[in-house]
C-alpha cells in the first residue's frame, strides 16, 4: 500500500534520524514476554522492526523470528549488529533476508501474506502501530488479523503522551483507541501501565513529554 510517509520513513533511516530507536532491549518485553507462555523454539513475528535490539533478544532465546521493515538501511544495520551475513532473495514485492532462524522481509507490510507467517505463534509489536499514520492504523490491524494464524497472540507495547490538562491516574486504563482498533479482531487485556514523568537534560529543555507506557496481551479471534 503506497503512502507518502514511506519516503519520509526511508529518508529518516538514510539520514540516521531515528529518535524512536532504543539502544537497549525494551524492559517491558523482558518483563512480560513470559506471560505468553511460548515454547522458546516457536515462531515470532515482529512488524515494522527497524533494527531493534528486541529482535535479537527474541532470536537469542531460540525463537524463529520473522520481521518486516520498509527501510533496507535498517535491515542491513540489524544483521550487521548481530554479526550475521544473510542471504537475500526476491520474494514477490518484498526482499527476503535470511540467516540462522532470522528472516526479515524488506518492503511494505501490506505486501505480506498468510504464507509468510505460517507457524507464527506470537507477535511482538513495540512501535508498529504508533509508527503508522492514523489513517493507516485501522488497515494495519485488519491486515495483521488477516495474515496471522488462528491461534496467534500479541504482546503490544504502546506509549501514550499526556497533554498538560490530562490526569495521569485517569489514563492508566485501557486506551480507547486500542479498544476501537483491536477489539473487532482480538480480545484485549491490559497487563501493565506505568507513568513516566517528562525528562529533561538541562533546565527548561524538554526531550520527552510525560507519558504512560502500557503492555497489552491480545488473542486473535476466529475468522467468521
Amino acid at each position: 500500500m503506497a503512502h507518502p510517509d514511506h519516503a519520509l520513513w526511508k529518508e529518516g533511516w538514510r539520514a540516521n534520524h531515528i529518535p524512536f530507536h532504543l539502544t537497549h532491549v525494551h524492559p517491558l518485553l523482558t518483563r512480560f514476554w513470559a506471560q505468553l507462555d511460548l515454547d522458546t523454539t516457536q515462531r515470532v513475528f515482529v512488524p515494522l522492526c527497524g533494527k531493534s535490539l528486541d529482535v535479537m533478544w527474541l532470536h537469542d532465546r531460540g525463537h524463529q523470528v520473522v520481521g518486516v521493515e520498509l527501510s533496507p538501511v535498517a535491515v542491513k544495520a540489524l544483521f550487521k549488529a548481530a554479526h550475521l551475513s544473510p542471504q537475500r532473495e526476491s520474494h514477490g514485492d518484498l526482499a527476503r533476508w535470511t540467516q540462522q532462524q532470522l528472516t526479515i522481509f524488506c518492503g511494505d507490510f501490506f505486501a505480506m501474506t498468510e504464507a509468510d507467517l505460517l507457524g507464527v505463534q506470537a507477535v511482538y509489536d513495540r512501535a508498529a502501530l504508533t509508527a503508522l499514520p492514523e489513517n493507516l492504523r485501522e488497515y494495519y490491524v485488519a491486515h495483521l488479523h488477516a495474515i496471522l494464524p488462528a491461534d496467534c497472540q500479541i504482546l503490544l507495547l504502546t506509549v501514550e503522551d499526556l497533554d498538560d490538562e490530562d490526569d495521569a491516574d485517569d489514563s492508566m486504563c485501557q486506551s480507547s483507541e486500542i479498544a476501537a482498533l483491536y477489539s473487532v479482531y482480538f480480545s484485549v487485556e491490559l497487563l501493565h501501565a506505568e507513568y513516566h514523568a517528562a525528562r529533561t537534560v538541562a533546565p527548561g529543555e524538554e526531550i520527552e513529554t510525560r507519558c504512560i507506557h502500557k503492555a497489552y496481551r491480545l488473542r486473535r479471534a476466529p475468522r467468521n
